[in-house]
């Protein structure tokens, strides 16, 4: 491993730069680097009251907060403790009655191309539905719910159910195998596990609930007392008698009587989630994120790094087992009132213009991916001129994005050349599973662009490279990235 104060030379031969054009900065939220850092200067100049405002116009409260920071037990910082809400409220309740109650909020694209749309009016019912079977299992405010679910409408509608009765969910990427699904039942002392008989990905029904029987049987995990089954295929599952019901049995023992579900004031500091890094260094950890301070940096996020503007068709390509899934399809977009792709499917099936197809199919204007996907997709693209992109027609395109991982000058050129006709500015954020939501990216309308540079800091966000004293470096020497001041996320 390098020393921490090497330079970083591929940074500083990158000498390509893309100012925001008259399309990014026309109308956009913050325009121009004047805005972007007079927004800075107001959160570093007070930054109680920068996080209180932005808090008390971005999310509904039940109890308004008095307090915005805690300080008391640093590093263990508490927001806006004093204060109550509901995240589901926020993302759905908070709509009815505006343009947004019946605008689309999930254009769903199963493996197989079918569409199904919800809109938001609908999407509150089925997650009052659902809420009201999970109460009826004797589930609620305080229980924690592995939820180990597909890429499928029901997968947000079983997160936005935990969050409105005050249940603490805990997703399990569809991928992960027994083993690790046992690992985080017993970590978190999950009460209930939500899954689906199979899910479908690149033309395969792949087990589900079969996985799950498999890590229960592994032992430790006697806290389980219920497992409600999505039923994604009409293919028969084995069921274990009196734990397992279907969500369909669950909901019609509702007798019609499941259609409203008041949410659960929960405390700003409550679990909203607890999600699990990969244990690529030892056993899985937990990062628990709260309610208020996560919501609202989630909403926010949307906002600046995406230029959010209400006919936007946003999508996110990320798996609702990652943080990328929880931030960027089950809680931002949502709070934020936008319609927004779900995809069950893999980029390649049934070849690899599936992504492109479906952006002309559904005119999005917001697309956010990661640089592996766009890596194997230029693969494809170079081999068989079939998939390449310019077989169709990406003009409603606005915003690029990438995240998970670096993106490589030249990748990052191929996406703003074929993907963005030169158009479109990329915002490449840098964030990971514990900040909840980007902490470095580019702006649309204010930022100039370098390939394979996450440029700046958002707002409020006091960002620093120090040596291994905690000393800070000067531009251009690599070490250790640290956040000097705490921010809601």
């Amino acid at each position: 491993m390098s020393s921490p104060t090497t330079n970083i030379e591929s940074t500083l031969v990158e000498n390509r730069v893309f100012p925001p054009g008259e399309r990014a900065t026309a109308g956009a939220r913050i325009a121009g680097m004047a805005a972007y850092d007079a927004l800075c200067a107001e959160a570093n100049s007070d930054p109680d009251a920068f996080w209180s405002r932005l808090a008390r116009e971005n999310l509904a409260w039940t109890r308004p907060f008095t307090r915005t920071l805690d300080e008391s037990n640093a590093p263990f910082y508490k927001w806006f403790d004093d204060g109550e809400l509901n995240a589901s409220a926020n993302c759905l309740d908070r709509h009815m009655g505006t343009p947004v109650e019946h605008k689309a909020a999930i254009v769903f694209e199963a493996d197989d191309g079918t569409v199904t749309t919800v809109t938001y009016r609908e999407l509150l019912t089925r997650v009052s539905e659902f809420a009201n079977a999970l109460k009826a299992q004797g589930i609620g405010k305080g229980d924690r719910v592995i939820v180990y679910m597909p890429m499928t409408i029901e997968g947000v509608v079983a997160m936005q159910a935990c969050a409105r009765i005050g249940a603490t969910h805990s997703v399990v990427f569809g991928g992960f195998s027994a083993k690790a699904l046992q690992e985080r039942i017993i970590d978190a002392g999950a009460v209930a596990v939500i899954t689906a008989n199979y899910q479908m990905r690149g033309g395969k029904e792949l087990p589900l609930k079969a996985i799950v029987d498999d890590g229960i049987a592994l032992g430790g995990c006697e806290s389980i007392r219920s497992v409600l089954v999505y039923e994604r295929t009409p293919t028969a599952w084995a069921r274990v008698e009196g734990r397992d019901k279907s969500f369909g049995e669950a909901i019609a023992a509702l007798d019609g009587k499941g259609g409203e579900c008041p949410p659960e004031p929960v405390g700003a500091e409550h679990p909203l989630f607890i999600l699990y890094t990969s244990g690529s260094t030892g056993k899985p950890k937990g990062v628990q994120h709260a309610t208020g301070g996560y919501l609202l940096w989630a909403r926010l996020t949307m906002d600046w790094t995406f230029d959010l503007r209400p006919d936007d068709v946003f999508w996110c390509t990320a798996d609702i087992g990652w943080i990328t899934g929880h931030t960027y399809v089950a809680y931002g977009p949502l709070a934020a009132g936008a319609t927004q792709v779900v995809f069950e499917g893999i980029p390649t099936f049934p070849n690899a213009g599936r992504f492109w197809q479906m952006i002309e199919k559904h005119k999005v204007s917001i697309f956010y991916t990661a640089p592996t996907a766009i890596r194997s997709l230029i693969k494809a693209a170079e081999s068989d001129e079939k998939v390449h992109p310019r077989n169709w027609d990406l003009s409603s395109l606005r915003i690029l994005g990438s995240v998970g991982e670096p993106i490589n000058p030249e990748a990052w050129m191929w996406y703003h050349r074929n993907i963005g006709h030169e158009k479109c500015p990329i915002v490449d954020t840098f964030w990971q599973t514990e900040t909840g939501g980007h902490v470095i990216t580019p702006l649309p309308g204010a930022t100039p662009l370098v390939p394979g540079s996450c440029t700046l800091p958002l707002p409020g966000i006091a960002a620093a490279i120090v040596d291994e004293t905690g000393k800070d470096l000067p531009n251009g020497a690599g070490g250790m990235l640290v956040i000097k001041r705490p921010w809601p996320s």
